[in-house]
């Protein structure tokens, strides 16, 4: 069995797509047949064994060798892009904006959430830090009800980055964890120097 993450990974060799951007299209190409959308939306929250209806359709997009947490990922995503909320669904026409590393995780999801006022910052906050401590096993149940709060409060979701952080989540979840949780306090936070007394300021832009 493969450590690898297929699918889920760096662009193809040829630059075009990454391979979780080209996934998450096809998800929502799939999604524009009402019986294919309400099959994938049986797996939410589901482990892959239990998510019966999802195998015609994601079989034979992924690699047979596949580690299991990416295989869960790639269920699991596509279970909840098939469950999102009327809304979302109308506005939701995939494309992958911007580098990777500026693209929105779950955390600037949530804080983007906390500044439109659809979620309060307590709650958000304990959401991030109590992901932070479990495993993806444990996070997978939690992700319907999350990510349906956020769309139907207007946030979006990158679908293509959320793929990719739950494929390695246990494997390389105190990084992942930080970049969520630095996300969201660097969306959320005030501006250090607009509380700074006048002279530390001078200081730091003198540093």
């Amino acid at each position: 069995m493969s450590d690898q993450v297929p699918a889920a990974g760096a662009p193809p060799k040829n630059g075009s797509e990454r391979a979780s951007d080209a996934f998450v299209t096809y998800v929502l190409n799939l999604c524009k047949v009402k019986k294919t959308q309400s099959d994938l939306r049986t797996g939410l929250g589901l482990p892959v064994e239990r998510c019966n209806y999802l195998h015609r359709y994601l079989v034979p997009r992924l690699p047979a060798q596949m580690h299991p947490d990416a295989r869960r990922a790639h269920y699991a995503v596509a279970a909840l892009i098939a469950a999102r909320p009327r809304a979302a669904r109308e506005a939701d026409t995939h494309t992958a904006a911007g580098q990777w590393y500026q693209r929105a995780n779950l955390g600037a999801s949530l804080a983007a959430a906390v500044n439109k006022q659809v979620i309060k910052p307590d709650s958000a906050e304990g959401d991030l830090h109590l992901m932070a401590r479990q495993s993806s096993g444990a996070i997978h149940p939690r992700l319907p009800a999350l990510t349906r709060h956020l769309l139907t409060g207007g946030v979006s979701v990158d679908w293509a980055v959320l793929l990719e952080d739950l494929a390695w989540w246990n494997r390389d979840r105190d990084r992942i964890a930080t970049r969520w949780l630095e996300a969201y306090f660097r969306t959320t936070a005030p501006d250090p120097e607009h509380d700074m007394p006048a002279s530390a300021s001078r200081l730091t832009e003198e540093n």
